[in-house]
């Protein structure tokens, strides 16, 4: 047994990737349905829910009123910048290119995130680190560019705004991590992780407000076949998935944790081909590998 709980941070991130896998497709089927704008409010509001029960029975506190008042800045300000920011343009790339490619994108995450932490962190990176990045993003470009026949010119083999959005949802979600990291240090990550969603919900609460979207988010609670997909997703995202990924970053080396995180869109292939029934490509396959390929170069 103790042999198993060095380890749990690894397990910790691999079940996130898992998290990831079903909530990213239950998402999807929702946001094509109400929205990713109502989307984002509901599975928060379900989220917290899940995590309050959650937290009540095992640490006693309903709410983290025991974290201090640098924790709920940090937090706060890691919920507005990845859950707001980063899941609303994610969610919206969602709708736009679909679960599998956007995830894979997403993927750009661990380099993203080792470029900001050189920036305002100050943390060097190593050649190899270097390297697995320029083969992240290479494999992410495999997949997205494609050259036209009969020319060189090369095109999106996706709509561009939602490769734009997929893009600037793993932006969102690298700040929120290093940021989330820097704030959480020793406290209770799925404490941690009500603190991120309350910032979600503020944030989602004053967008609706000075965009007048209230009257499409009450239509959207009647959306009964959205509701079950999103209650789904909202179990395993907001609640189990976030929870898990800060247990896994506390825990190890944040690199290895988004590293194996990044696994998701790999586990999104055989769902595609199986259950959507899209047609998946060799390349799109290699191209998938590549990536990851990358991510862990980076953090060998």
């Amino acid at each position: 047994m103790g042999s198993l709980q060095n380890y749990f941070g690894e397990i910790a991130a691999l079940a996130t990737a898992l998290c990831w896998a079903v909530t990213s497709t239950s998402f999807e089927h929702s946001a094509k349905k109400i929205g990713s704008m109502n989307l984002n409010l509901l599975r928060l509001l379900i989220g917290l829910v899940f995590l309050s029960v959650f937290t009540g029975v095992t640490r006693g506190y309903l709410f983290p009123t025991d974290a201090t008042q640098s924790e709920w800045f940090w937090l706060l300000l890691s919920g507005l910048v990845g859950i707001v920011i980063g899941d609303l343009l994610l969610f919206e790339a969602f709708v736009l290119i679909g679960s599998r490619i956007s995830m894979l994108i997403y993927a750009s995450v661990p380099p993203l995130s080792g470029i900001m932490a050189l920036i305002f962190l100050g943390e060097k990176m190593t050649l190899l680190q270097v390297i697995g990045m320029m083969i992240t993003l290479a494999g992410i470009a495999s997949v997205i560019l494609i050259t036209e026949k009969g020319s060189k010119k090369v095109s999106f083999s996706h709509p561009l705004m939602g490769i734009l959005l997929a893009f600037g949802g793993a932006f969102g979600q690298a700040a929120g991590y290093i940021i989330g990291k820097f704030g959480m240090a020793s406290y209770d990550p799925f404490a941690a992780t009500q603190i991120r969603l309350v910032a979600g919900i503020i944030g989602f609460v004053v967008i609706f407000t000075l965009k007048g979207h209230w009257p499409k988010f009450k239509a959207s609670l009647k959306r009964k076949d959205a509701l079950l997909s999103l209650t789904i997703g909202s179990f395993f995202g907001p609640f189990l998935g976030i929870s898990l990924s800060l247990y896994a970053v506390q825990k190890i080396n944040p690199g290895v944790a988004s590293t194996l995180i990044s696994i998701t869109p790999i586990l999104l292939i055989p769902y595609a081909f199986f259950v959507k029934h899209e047609k998946v490509t060799a390349k799109e396959v290699i191209g998938t590998f590549i990536t990851l390929a990358g991510v862990g170069v980076m953090f060998i």
